[in-house]
């Protein structure tokens, strides 16, 4: 067997981060479980839950950081680190197809079914009488009341362009990185991670808007559902994405990274891409179709 450093199979050190962050895990899933449920003490427990993951993963990448600045990783564990984020990022493809499934089949299948078009008439002649099987709609129940669409012009245009941005400024502080370009560097991942913040934030403007001035809410009917459940996921991860980015900015800072060894900044990269590409599919699907 060879003895040399990159063919030697690392072995983690122990760590009680898995603890800390199962620990986290069973507090936050308590406490949202509790407060859905009426319980007043719910809240503060997801809080806590929230507030020991935070804690986790702080302590535990700061661990790897560290380990990884001082040489202890080889090439193996860079192979490890590489295939982990891609099954991370293809289980995100999947939960997000989930997301896109229940649209489609909302929207192709179930509202056309209730509008009649099935072999089974009593479906609408008796028991939704007069239902049309139009897109967008808040069901035969009209759930919600009276709402209005929220349309592709306006702030999700301008969300749209921002995130397009986003990805280019990212992809030019890459290039920079590998010509050792620094400044650069600096300032366009400086530049990708506000832009991200300024997305989230014309989110939640947005978000405010569709509730006080179209009564569109997470409650009226399918339509509004299905807008926010893949318009609020999506806004979650552009935030932790934004996060992550500041991160790696903060590194940048610090004189991480080289042309030849920089995974984490690939990995936040990869991670924003997927970000830009799954808005395009939702701002096509759920703006203007």
């Amino acid at each position: 067997m060879s003895t040399h450093a990159e063919d030697r199979y690392y072995v983690p050190h122990d760590s009680h981060w898995p603890i800390v962050g199962s620990a986290g895990l069973l507090l936050l899933m308590v406490g949202v479980s509790a407060w859905l449920n009426g319980a007043e003490t719910g809240f503060w427990v997801m809080i806590a839950g929230f507030a020991v993951m935070i804690y986790m993963l702080a302590g535990w990448f700061g661990t790897v950081i560290g380990e990884n600045q001082n040489g202890v990783y080889n090439l193996q564990v860079d192979k490890s680190f590489r295939m982990g984020m891609m099954w991370f990022i293809f289980s995100e493809v999947m939960f997000f197809a989930a997301f896109f499934g229940a649209l489609f089949y909302a929207r192709n299948m179930s509202v056309p079914w209730l509008g009649g078009e099935s072999n089974n008439f009593f479906t609408n002649s008796v028991l939704w009488q007069g239902f049309e099987a139009t897109w967008p709609t808040n069901g035969p129940g009209e759930v919600g009341g009276d709402f209005t669409v929220m349309g592709p012009m306006g702030l999700p245009l301008i969300n749209t362009a921002i995130l397009l941005t986003s990805s280019v400024t990212v992809t030019i502080a890459h290039h920079a990185l590998i010509a050792k370009h620094r400044g650069t560097l600096k300032l366009m991942l400086a530049l990708t991670f506000l832009l991200g913040f300024i997305f989230v934030g014309l989110q939640a403007y947005e978000y405010v808007h569709a509730y006080q001035d179209l009564n569109l809410k997470l409650t009226t009917g399918i339509y509004g559902s299905t807008f926010f459940m893949l318009t609020g996921f999506h806004g979650l991860h552009v935030t932790i994405g934004a996060i992550m980015l500041f991160i790696i900015w903060l590194r940048v800072m610090r004189g991480h990274f080289t042309p030849e060894k920089h995974f984490a900044f690939e990995a936040t990269a990869w991670y924003w891409h997927f970000v830009d590409v799954v808005w395009v599919g939702l701002y096509v699907f759920v703006y203007w179709m």
